[in-house]
């Protein structure tokens, strides 16, 4: 096996996803304590103390206790690298979390244990599905009163359906919560007990040898028999079901305590796939080819307000990036020499000099990079899949206060539309500007960045939902079509664009101009 094989087999990239609160920050936290990549956990509750968590670096984020741009985080582990991506769990930065998960090979899913699968987890989900990547199954707060393990496990089958394998089952919860009954590793891990008490070895019948405290609780002889029920009953596990997608091992624990973490993360590295041949338009690529590609999936301007940078994010897919290398922009033909790159722990920045197919690196940006871009070293050139792009939903008519800033306003506007969160529109003769987004809070993100990031103090006029369609027969589309009730304007690419008032509206306007082909985006 070459160098380069063995390299590539040994990286692990996953993103996290679950709905906000379930502990998501908190999993990552403790998965690099493990990794020697942070000191201490910052708990993303203690806002007074100023310790924030690690991975959530923007301003705004400090502030609500909220991730809201995916972080990219890498750690080594019992020799393999992992590459962790952190997604916004909050609805309203989807697209975000949609285009991370393009590039990953598996994902993380945290189901909070009171809960059960909220309406973010199973839109995620469905995503992975879509994409048929692994997943596996982390359920947190068992430190807290929740509902029953066995009816997490129905849920999951009947919501995501998807079947599901319990890898470990916990003896007790909330305040009786003794430990889990580690299937996989045949031990039981207690809580809260001192380190060499931690493991206690199971027989071959599965049960516990000699007099142990453990026994006397009626705790351990009921997961006894959850345990055997499973075994009869059950799911059957295969790391070929896994690679399919077709079931999800399942890990009981708690993330705050950082309980049943280290035995999660050791069992993900055993089955989680190594990097994937990725679908290009000249047919897969495999990641152990020895020409250099990867794709840009997310571009970040000002990871450090001093220097008013951007960078793009870049999946690696094939072969070796070597920092100086020369490699080309299939989408312009360009060519670019790769002279400045880093590697991420939130805003820790160390420059990378060498990393394979897997890896996931940033490459400062002066302009060249749109989010999907294909880059590689190859003579001929290819893409890489298309990312996926929403349609928006919320509309803003957006205004500098001070007319004297026009030059920042446009600037900051065309810097922060380049990451792909906001869209921007112009009407056709007045060039206003216009936002679209997904959700609420992308506006008051934007508002906040435009203050902070380019000293600009904005006005946003709230011009509603719309329906946004864009036209396959542009020629056809004349400016009388243009109402208020279906207003014309152009998107940063110069397309034409229908705003309409709503569905009733689009339909009217359908049945007048039955010539004119709409079609959306995601």
């Amino acid at each position: 096996m070459t160098t380069l094989q063995n390299e590539v087999l040994s990286r692990r990239t996953f993103a996290i996803i679950s709905h906000p609160d379930a502990g998501k920050t908190t999993l990552t936290e403790q998965l690099l304590l493990f990794g020697g990549a942070i000191r201490a956990a910052g708990t993303v509750k203690g806002k007074k103390t100023g310790k924030y968590a690690t991975s959530d670096w923007m301003e705004i984020e400090k502030q609500r206790g909220i991730s809201v741009t995916s972080s990219v985080m890498q750690f080594d582990y019992d020799h393999k690298r992992v590459n962790i991506l952190d997604t916004p769990g909050h609805q309203d930065f989807s697209e975000d979390t949609y285009r991370t998960l393009m590039a990953v090979d598996s994902a993380v899913m945290i189901i909070d244990a009171a809960k059960g699968i909220e309406a973010q987890t199973l839109k995620l989900f469905k995503v992975c599905k879509m994409r048929g990547i692994p997943i596996f199954t982390f359920v947190n707060k068992l430190d807290r009163q929740g509902r029953e393990p066995l009816e997490i496990m129905e849920e999951l089958e009947e919501v995501l359906g998807i079947e599901s394998y319990a890898m470990n089952w916990p003896i007790g919860m909330g305040k009786e919560f003794l430990g889990i009954y580690d299937r996989h590793h045949k031990r039981i891990e207690q809580f809260r007990v001192e380190d060499h008490e931690r493991f206690l070895p199971l027989n071959d019948e599965g049960e516990l040898d000699g007099d142990h405290s453990i026994k006397q609780s009626g705790l351990y002889d009921q997961a006894l028999e959850d345990v055997m029920l499973l075994e009869e009953a059950g799911n059957e596990f295969t790391e070929e079901r896994l690679a399919n997608g077709e079931i999800t091992p399942v890990f009981f624990g708690s993330a705050l305590t950082n309980f049943g973490v280290q035995t999660f993360l050791e069992t993900y590295l055993e089955f989680a796939p190594a990097p994937q041949p990725r679908e290009s338009d000249i047919g897969p690529i495999a990641p152990a080819s020895e020409e250099f590609s990867g794709f840009v999936f997310k571009i970040q301007a000002n990871m450090n307000p001093a220097h008013r940078d951007r960078i793009a994010f870049l999946r690696i897919c094939s072969g070796k990036f070597e920092r100086g290398m020369s490699v080309q922009l299939s989408r312009t033909g360009k060519t670019i020499k790769l002279s400045s790159s880093t590697s991420f722990l939130a805003d820790d920045r160390n420059t990378v000099d060498v990393a394979v197919s897997g890896d996931i690196i940033g490459i400062y940006d002066t302009g060249n990079y749109q989010i999907g871009d294909t880059i590689t070293e190859s003579k001929k050139s290819f893409h890489f899949e298309k990312l996926p792009q929403f349609t928006p939903e919320l509309f803003m008519r957006v205004t500098a206060k001070n007319v004297m800033k026009q030059k920042h306003f446009h600037k900051g506007i065309n810097q922060l539309v380049q990451e792909g969160a906001i869209q921007l529109y112009k009407t056709l003769r007045t060039e206003d500007v216009i936002l679209g987004a997904v959700g609420q809070l992308q506006f008051e993100v934007f508002e906040h960045r435009m203050k902070n990031e380019y000293n600009v103090d904005v006005m946003m006029e709230n011009i509603g939902s719309k329906i946004a369609r864009w036209i396959e027969n542009e020629n056809e589309v004349k400016d009388s079509m243009s109402s208020s009730r279906s207003m014309l304007v152009k998107d940063r690419h110069d397309r034409l664009v229908f705003l309409f008032e709503n569905d009733f509206a689009m339909r009217w306007f359908s049945d007048k101009h039955p010539d004119i082909k709409l079609y959306s985006l995601l």
